[in-house]
């Protein structure tokens, strides 16, 4: 009998340290998110006028933690003619991925975003933005 008990002790002592690794981990991926969220949130667009942006093709990028977006965009006579998507790192944003073809057709940065991936086509429009914006 009291080799069964001795057998659970070594496994008990575990169990708390499971549960705070696993409450850390916990905590700091929620902090993570708060942070990306408010950061999300917190971006504003420069108000570039496209039509007086110089015809070349510019490199921009936005990265806010969890979503990342690297854009290269080609004006030619004031007007947004290609956007290339170089890079997209998301989680679930990947619809977001249409909304260069918005802002082509808007000509203009601050389109609807994608429903269901707001937060990956803020991140896209703002590399979108930080590219024209060095144009200038």
């Amino acid at each position: 009998m009291n080799k069964k008990k001795t057998k659970f002790k070594p496994i008990l002592a575990i169990i708390p340290v499971i549960i705070i690794v696993a409450a850390s981990v916990l905590f700091f991926y929620l902090r993570r998110v708060d942070d990306y969220q408010k950061t999300v949130a917190a971006i504003t667009y420069s108000g570039v006028v496209v039509s007086a942006v110089p015809d070349g093709t510019y490199t921009g990028e936005c990265d806010v933690g969890l979503i990342y977006a690297k854009v290269e965009v080609t004006v030619k006579d004031g007007v947004i003619t290609r956007i290339d998507l170089l890079e997209h790192r998301n989680g679930r944003g990947k619809p977001a991925e249409g909304i260069e073809q918005r802002i082509i057709e808007q000509q203009r940065i601050d389109v609807d975003a994608v429903s269901g991936a707001t937060n990956s086509s803020i991140v896209i429009k703002k590399a979108v933005d930080n590219a024209l914006s060095m144009a200038n």
